[in-house]
């Protein structure tokens, strides 16, 4: 299969879930709560089944990893991996902040991502190999010259439990923490990639949080690991940081690590 038709039907399956998801904006809606409390709306449901009905038409053979239907089985050993709304809440509240994620897995390996904001209109694209893009035009991560002139976001000090939460606070305070950014979900990412922020980290991140994230921002210039400054992959614990420089990645393992 070549790249370049992988990223076509990306882009249309993106094109498809904005689609489903943008009439439901700022409307009065009353999310179901799944297992683990989380939110969910007709409106994810609704993006993931038209992505998933254009994948069963055109890939049949790959199978598909998706935020609210699962797993379906396949044999090609490359995976599409759908959030149709990561940031729920945020879309919930009226913030065009949450993007819809997708993700072409290889042998465990994200090599295809795609950011997508259908509310702004933006759409960033990561590629292995190739320049990260937003709508079209290259984007760049920014130089951090020390983790104290670092910024900092992360979805929220609720996704931590005790023990992460400790080690995220040591990292918050080698940080330039006065400028620390909360909320944001998987636009944090995007804005990383465009040299907006430096710095994102947290815990608890399923394959479907990330996937799409990790060529996004290492197309840009960035670079993703779990805590411990390895890279990520299907089997990762979801402890999960992206920064924009790859030069502060020592400072940023030896201070979560510093944390308690």
């Amino acid at each position: 299969m070549k790249l370049d038709d992988d990223i076509a039907l990306a882009l249309r399956l993106a094109d498809a879930a904005g689609a489903a998801i943008r009439p439901h904006f700022r409307t009065v809606m009353v999310p179901e709560r799944k297992d683990d409390a989380t939110p969910v709306t007709l409106a994810d449901r609704a993006a993931e089944e038209v992505m998933r009905a254009i994948l069963k038409a055109e890939r049949p053979d790959d199978p598909v990893i998706g935020e609210e239907f699962g797993a379906t089985n396949g044999s090609s050993g490359r995976s599409w991996v759908l959030d149709p709304i990561d940031g729920t809440a945020g879309f919930l509240a009226g913030r065009p902040l949450f993007g819809t994620l997708i993700a072409l897995v290889v042998e465990g390996w994200p090599v295809l991502g795609v950011i997508d904001q259908p509310i702004l209109g933006e759409r960033w694209l990561g590629v292995s190999g190739r320049p990260t893009t937003l709508n079209g035009q290259p984007v760049r991560t920014r130089a951090c010259r020390t983790l104290a002139d670092a910024t900092l976001a992360t979805t929220g000090p609720h996704y931590f439990d005790d023990h992460d939460g400790g080690h995220f606070m040591g990292l918050a305070a080698k940080t330039d923490h006065k400028r620390m950014v909360m909320g944001g979900d998987c636009y944090n990412y995007a804005m990383l990639a465009t040299g907006q922020l430096d710095l994102v980290c947290e815990a608890g991140l399923k394959l479907h949080d990330w996937a799409a994230l990790v060529p996004v921002v290492e197309g840009a210039g960035g670079v993703m690991a779990d805590w411990n400054g390895d890279p990520l992959h299907a089997a990762s614990s979801g402890h999960v940081i992206a920064l924009g420089d790859p030069a502060r990645m020592d400072d940023v393992v030896a201070a979560l690590a510093c944390g308690h």
